[in-house]
């Protein structure tokens, strides 16, 4: 992770906003903490952060619209704050294009080991170590699943020529199934390689992140396996 990596911390009750940029600024990171939706969206335009940690409810501009703005002009990482954990927010900031979601109240040290695994995925994608039996590989390191190619160096992917844009989190949870096609991956599974959790999570984040996967890469190309997982069709 870079030395004095830029949070963009936006939060609109004063405590809470204080405490976590004080506790945040102790951990080594810059961050500019704003009370508002609409702050928020101009000092991410003019800062430009590393990362966006975004409450849900904050007036002016929700956190859930936040981030969708955010997602239109960006793939920063971003970490959804919830007051309420079983919350359709969470769902919602998921399916605006967050990463990840924290779940208030909140300890300050889970909060930042979050924010370095967030970013640890964001450091380096990670690279599959071959294709499977289902998926052809050239040596450019392109996998070529029907008419989707994955290209694990350039960290490019185009489905019938087009290019498709993907967040990196997308691109670490397609790398995972392009390097197994027709492996069952269980939620756990995915949660640990591509969230980098070494301890249970909300499999909700799974579910929401192949959801907005398959609406880009194809609705059929990854298939349900019912009581498992997921699993990449070759």
């Amino acid at each position: 992770m870079p030395e004095h990596t830029h949070v963009l911390f936006v939060e609109d009750d004063d405590v809470i906003r204080e405490a976590t940029q004080l506790a945040l600024e102790r951990d080594g990171f810059a961050v500019t903490a704003m009370p508002d939706g609409l702050s928020g969206l101009a000092a991410f335009r003019a800062d430009r952060p590393d990362i966006a940690l975004l409450d849900v409810m904050v007036p002016g501009l929700d956190g859930v619209s936040l981030c969708r703005r955010i997602r239109d002009e960006s793939t920063v990482p971003v970490i959804m704050l919830s007051a309420r954990a079983d919350s359709i927010d969470v769902v919602l900031g998921l399916e605006a294009g967050a990463d990840d979601y924290v779940t208030k109240p909140f300890d300050g040290a889970v909060l930042v080991a979050r924010i370095r695994a967030v970013l640890r995925r964001f450091g380096h994608a990670g690279h599959p170590s071959g294709a499977g039996a289902d998926g052809a590989a050239d040596g450019d390191g392109v996998l070529t699943f029907g008419e989707l190619e994955v290209d694990t160096e350039g960290m490019e992917v185009r489905r019938a020529g087009e290019p498709v844009g993907l967040t990196p989190t997308e691109m670490r949870l397609l790398l995972e199934f392009s390097g197994a096609p027709g492996t069952v991956l269980s939620r756990d599974k995915l949660l640990e390689r591509v969230w980098d959790y070494g301890w249970g999570g909300d499999t909700r984040v799974v579910d929401v992140h192949v959801q907005r996967l398959r609406q880009k890469i194809g609705q059929d190309r990854i298939e349900t396996v019912r009581g498992f997982g997921y699993k990449l069709r070759g």
